[in-house]
């Protein structure tokens, strides 16, 4: 039966492997999950980082003069009552 998600094969040093294991036990599940979820919370990371560098350059160019009120972006929108 074929694998329903894509898999990676990933070559490990002794020390990492060991770590991940150890933390696999101690959350009582599979090798598998626990590199998925290490994984996923990296990315989440990563992600962080580039929306943080993001907001810091937003925030370096920001020119109160150039800003628009609330009113000039939203005004315009008419809400539908129901």
């Amino acid at each position: 039966m074929p694998a329903i998600n894509p898999r990676v094969n990933v070559v490990l040093e002794e020390p990492m492997y060991d770590s991940i294991r150890r933390l696999a036990k101690r959350d009582k599940v599979s090798l598998s999950l626990k590199v998925r979820d290490l994984v996923k919370e990296a990315l989440e990371m990563e992600e962080d980082r580039g929306l943080t560098a993001l907001g810091e350059e937003r925030e370096r160019t920001y020119d109160a003069s150039k800003a628009l009120t609330h009113d000039q972006v939203w005004g315009h929108v008419r809400r539908k009552r129901g």
